[in-house]
C-alpha cells in the first residue's frame, strides 16, 4: 500500500474522504432514480444487479474488490482513500435507494435528479480526489495499464466502452444521463478539483498522456 499518512494528515483528510465518498454515492442514487441512463461503470453494475437480485451497492463493492485484485499483477498501490471508495460507495447506494422511491413518473423531476446526480457526483469527486489519499481502484486498474504501454485515453475508452456494452447486454440503463455524465462529469469536476485540494501526500508518475485522469472516484 501507499505510505500510511501521519495521525494529524489523517484527522485532517479522512472527513473530506468520508464526505467526498458520500455524495458520490449519493449521486449515483440520483441517477438510478432518475431511471435515464447511468454511467458506464454504474450500467455495468446495475444490469448485474438485475440479473442476481443483488443490491446496486453490494454489486458496486465486489466489483470493485475483483478490480482492486487486478491491480496486484499491475504493481499498483492502494492508498487509504482506495480501501474507503470500495466499500463507501456502494454503502451509501444501496441506504440511499431504500429511502429514494422505486420509481418517479413526472419527467421533469427525472431530469433534476440526472442533472442533479452528475453534478453531485462530480463535487463529491473533487472532495474525494483533492485528499490525495490514493485513486480509486477503477481509475487505478486505467493508469496501471497505461503504464504497461497502452495510451491512457485508449485504456479509458476500452474499459468503459467494455463494461458499458456487457451492462447494457444484462439489463442496465442507457440513456441521455449516460450522454449527459460522459461530457459533463469532466469538465464538472475539472472546476471543482482545484477549489477543493489540498497538496498532495504522494507523487504520482502518471503515464505521460495522463492530462485529465481523476475524472471521478472511480
Amino acid at each position: 500500500m501507499l505510505p500510511f499518512p501521519s495521525r494529524s494528515e489523517l484527522v485532517r483528510r479522512v472527513p473530506r474522504l468520508l464526505l467526498g465518498l458520500t455524495l458520490f454515492g449519493l449521486g449515483i442514487a440520483m441517477m438510478v432514480t432518475a431511471n435515464l441512463g447511468l454511467s458506464p461503470w454504474e450500467v455495468f453494475h446495475q444490469g448485474i444487479s438485475r440479473r442476481t437480485g443483488i443490491p446496486l451497492g453490494t454489486v458496486g463493492i465486489l466489483t470493485g474488490i475483483v478490480v482492486l485484485l487486478l491491480w496486484i499483477p499491475l504493481k499498483e498501490r492502494p492508498g487509504v482513500g482506495t480501501i474507503a471508495n470500495v466499500f463507501l460507495i456502494g454503502i451509501v447506494i444501496d441506504l440511499t435507494l431504500l429511502v429514494f422511491p422505486d420509481t418517479v413518473e413526472t419527467m421533469w423531476l427525472r431530469w433534476i435528479l440526472m442533472i442533479g446526480g452528475t453534478v453531485v457526483i462530480a463535487l463529491g469527486s473533487g472532495l474525494y480526489i483533492g485528499v490525495g489519499l490514493g485513486p480509486g481502484p477503477r481509475d487505478g486498474l486505467m493508469t496501471g495499464l497505461a503504464r504497461r504501454g497502452i495510451p491512457i485515453g485508449l485504456a479509458r475508452i476500452g474499459i468503459e466502452v467494455t463494461v458499458l456494452g456487457a451492462g447494457w447486454l444484462l439489463g442496465g440503463t442507457v440513456g441521455i444521463g449516460t450522454v449527459v455524465f460522459a461530457f459533463g462529469v469532466g469538465p464538472l469536476v475539472g472546476v471543482f478539483l482545484p477549489k477543493m485540494s489540498l497538496e498532495p501526500l504522494y507523487h504520482y508518475e502518471l503515464p505521460p498522456d495522463g492530462a485529465g485522469v481523476a475524472e471521478g472516484a472511480l
